[in-house]
């Protein structure tokens, strides 16, 4: 009969019990490098985020994606349909980065730039640590009697949490219809637009529910990207891991004690790596879905290890190949594909966005019409045309023949556009018999601002 020890497995996530209820995490604030790191980071996105919809460029929002009106700003730069394919390619470009970055270092932009994140560690836990206290001291107050200082302090954080869940659904709608609308929307009665401020209310408590009471449950349960990281991640994959076998076997410090002679490892078995996780995980228990790299548990761990004067970096960033075999990282053919996938992404989207024309035009013969005689020489066709104004000033434009010799007939010499507006009329074409190459002949149009040429339409002429 053997003593081996019995193995166990989790089952379960973290945050649920046995009997499938709620483990509410009371996370410690951690200190050390990589905390400090992660706030400044934290702070400049949030300033990012708050102060972007301030910023004007020749009169444009900085960041604009205005769904209703199909218009879509990006650094001043203003997109309209007809520049899908960028959004598109771009949208492709970005899902690749994050693929890749995952399969290089885990799950990063979890703990160091989603928003989810960010809102939780940086605004919302930072309030409960000044009104409630650590993450012990929530403990033990949410498990003791009520009382009136529990009252007021959970009546308070809840109130002001409530304010920032406004704060943030108004400062996420000015993304969409700009900064000037929300100040109407918020000057005026509810009565005016109702539904918008029913789909305030909305969103205010969305944001409320995620931040008081989902948390850490967005990351493991419903985020589409914390499932996918398991697909990604390989022994390579550079995540935040605990050196097993540096750390076990696990043991008290005790003082003049030979920890190698006792078969013990670095591992002071402390629990500080558990504390201060905001999804509740034990790191020492290898790789998991709910871990997002946050390195809170590393700030932990290097802090202890700097008490009891040993070597720093028993949980680091680190790949399983280089705890279990001492490599360090390589590229893989894996990581290659990505990379090399993602930077001809980026490629193609450098050199589209600089072949994008400041005017979109579009001319159609109209359908179902034929050709009209004018003379016994000349034959006339009418054409549609549809012009966008993608620039921030007015604009004078002509359209010209330019092969073969012809005439065109347009109300009016010029087309006068208004900035970022769209105008669609008709002209007529007359050729001569003598140009006609058979009932179709190609003809070639080319619109002028001013004498540049700005763009060259190839369309066909009806003839006989």
């Amino acid at each position: 009969m053997t003593n081996e020890p019995k193995e166990s497995f989790r089952d379960r996530i973290v945050t649920m019990n046995e009997k499938g209820g709620r483990n509410w995490i009371y996370a410690n604030k951690p200190s050390g490098k990589y905390y400090k790191a992660r706030n400044i980071v934290g702070i400049i996105l949030l300033a990012f985020l708050f102060i972007t919809p301030y910023i004007k460029v020749d009169g444009e929002p900085l960041l604009l994606f205005d769904i209703i009106h199909r218009k879509f700003v990006l650094f001043g730069v203003v997109f309209w349909p007809q520049d899908f394919h960028l959004f598109v390619i771009g949208l492709i470009s970005i899902i690749v980065a994050i693929i890749t970055f995952t399969v290089v270092y885990g799950r990063v932009w979890c703990g160091w730039t989603c928003p989810q994140t960010i809102f939780m560690e940086i605004i919302f836990r930072r309030i409960e640590y000044w009104i409630e206290g650590s993450g012990d001291q929530q403990r033990i107050r949410n498990n003791g009697e009520d009382s009136f200082d529990k009252l007021w302090r959970k009546t308070l954080k809840h109130f002001i949490f409530i304010l920032i869940s406004f704060f943030i659904t108004h400062t996420m709608l000015s993304y969409i219809v700009g900064v000037e609308m929300v100040k109407q929307y918020i000057t005026g009665s509810p009565t005016e637009n109702f539904s918008v401020f029913v789909a305030i209310m909305i969103f205010t408590a969305a944001f409320y529910v995620v931040f008081a009471y989902f948390r850490e449950q967005v990351c493991s349960l419903i985020c589409p990207y914390g499932r996918l990281q398991g697909a990604l991640l390989d022994n390579n994959t550079l995540m935040v891991t605990y050196d097993y076998k540096r750390g076990e076997s696990r043991g008290p410090m005790r003082k003049e004690e030979d920890r190698a002679e006792a078969g013990k490892g670095d591992c002071v078995n402390c629990h500080k790596c558990t504390t201060v996780c905001p999804t509740g995980i034990d790191i020492r228990d290898g790789i998991q879905l709910e871990c997002i790299n946050c390195t809170a548990c590393i700030d932990a761990c290097d802090g202890v290890m700097e008490r009891y004067k040993l070597p720093k970096g028993l949980i680091r960033i680190t790949s399983l190949n280089n705890v279990e075999k001492g490599e360090k990282f390589k590229w893989t053919p894996r990581i290659i594909a990505y990379t090399t996938l993602m930077v001809a992404l980026t490629g193609v989207l450098i050199v589209l966005f600089n072949l994008r024309s400041d005017f979109e035009t579009t001319i159609l013969r109209v359908q179902g019409s034929l050709y009209q005689k004018v003379d016994d020489q000349h034959l006339s066709n009418i054409y549609n045309y549809k012009v966008v104004n993608k620039t921030n000033r007015e604009a004078e434009l002509s359209i010209k023949l330019i092969s073969p010799e012809g005439e065109v007939q347009l109300a009016g010499s010029l087309m006068k556009i208004e900035k970022q507006k769209k105008m669609q009329g008709a002209f007529l074409i007359k050729l001569s018999t003598e140009q006609l190459t058979g009932s179709n002949t190609e003809i070639k149009i080319g619109i002028y601002e001013g004498e540049e040429l700005i763009e060259v339409i190839s369309t066909s002429f009806v003839g006989p």
